[in-house]
């Protein structure tokens, strides 16, 4: 019998539970999506014809998964300026730089400890180097922090993370996907990647001003087609020289936010984003069985412990910079914690690639822990850091009196 419509229904059923409790919680949803993935798929029960495995399924709800990750690199570039991460300051651009450095260092050193080979040391840089904007907006518009003065820092250090993920996704995409192994093979995979990007960025610019002609059309049905047909051909070419498709779909994106049209364009595809992309965390947590996680357990909680580290480092400089408080510093170090989308694409280009499986174990670890402590971490920023200072306070008191 023909259930794939119905397994369709029954994944979009779970898929709708875990959102409407993560939302009675107050929390990321990102996490419950690939925790109930995980929990159903290949190694689940199956009752008559409610068959909790997905195999009838699994295919198309692995490539409805793909659809997602275009449209949450194509919003993302939609949504991307230049010209705004140009004119936030010196705080926000030397902010990103000791982000971006601290993390990508922070998984050379964890390669480098777990003697991972090289690709999957680079894919671990990336998921460490990955966050959340979907789950850090959330959070600052749900903890009423959106008028803060280390908002604007926050997201426009966000802002140059993601322009640096870009970059390294398609190197490291050249990389991981072409198979290319000798020094130079790497290196031409990788300036064939980089040349395409800034040509392409470069002939877009040019063109806006036709391609605003062409996306003049009244009707929402042709424009809509337009847009999606626009989306899939550019990343499907990008694919093809050995560029990740999502880093096609951020092209698209980047290119059409110059566009007169960019707000119909938002308003169109942003139902098709959120519902694609909560099938791409489930079809994501569908691939991985939780009995395979406990060889990346220990991976994960070092790389935890280095990234809070590092992101309080990078939100302290940026905030010195600014001229901040410390507890606003503390604030942006806080909120920078969350992973999620990137880094799980990331982790899908290392397994695309046929990379080491305990990168996929270590990303969903990574990924869970942070989805869900990084929020907390940020609700509870002042608290943490009110406490520190009453220890430090207090140790300060004690030295006094041992002088004395």
């Amino acid at each position: 019998m023909d259930t794939l419509i119905f397994e369709i229904g029954l994944a979009l059923g779970l898929i709708t539970l875990v959102g409407l409790i993560s939302t009675k919680l107050r929390f990321s949803v990102i996490p419950f999506y690939i925790l109930v993935g995980m929990a159903v798929g290949p190694h689940a029960p199956h009752f008559g014809i409610i068959d909790l495995r997905f195999i009838e399924s699994s295919v198309f709800i692995d490539f409805m998964g793909r659809i997602g990750v275009l449209f949450l690199l194509f919003y993302l570039g939609l949504e991307f300026s230049v010209g705004r991460l140009i004119k936030s300051g010196k705080s926000i651009l030397f902010g990103g730089l000791f982000y971006v450095a601290l993390n990508f260092v922070a998984g050379l050193l964890l390669g480098w400890m777990m003697g991972l080979p090289l690709k999957e040391t680079l894919v671990v840089c990336g998921i460490m180097t990955s966050s959340s904007t979907a789950i850090v907006a959330k959070v600052l518009v749900d903890l009423k922090r959106t008028a803060n003065p280390e908002t604007e820092i926050i997201m426009g250090m966000i802002m140059f993370d993601d322009l640096f993920i870009a970059v390294h996704m398609s190197i490291l995409s050249g990389l991981v996907l072409s198979g290319a192994t000798s020094f130079m093979g790497v290196l031409f995979t990788s300036l064939s990647a980089l040349i395409f990007i800034l040509l392409f960025l470069v002939i877009g610019r040019k063109i806006i001003k036709y391609l605003d002609k062409l996306f003049n059309i009244q009707s929402s049905e042709l424009f809509l087609l337009l847009v999606v047909t626009s989306l899939f051909l550019v990343a499907g070419f990008s694919e093809t020289l050995h560029v990740a498709e999502a880093i096609g779909a951020l092209l698209i994106g980047l290119v059409l936010a110059e566009s007169k049209h960019v707000k119909r364009i938002e308003h169109l595809v942003l139902p098709f984003r959120d519902f694609f992309g909560a099938l791409f965390f489930f079809s994501f947590g569908l691939t991985i069985d939780p009995l395979s996680l406990g060889g990346a357990v220990w991976m994960a909680l070092i790389a935890v412990l280095l990234t809070i580290i590092g992101n309080l480092v990078a939100g302290m400089l940026a905030g010195r910079i600014s001229g901040i408080s410390n507890r606003a510093s503390v604030n942006i170090g806080f909120t920078l914690v969350s992973r999620g989308e990137f880094s799980i694409i990331m982790a899908n280009i290392g397994k695309a690639g046929g990379l080491l499986t305990t990168v996929q174990s270590f990303a969903v670890l990574y990924v869970l822990i942070l989805a869900v402590f990084g929020p907390l971490l940020t609700k509870e920023s002042k608290t943490i850091y009110n406490f520190v200072q009453k220890l430090a306070a207090k140790g300060q008191g004690q030295r006094q009196q041992g002088k004395m």
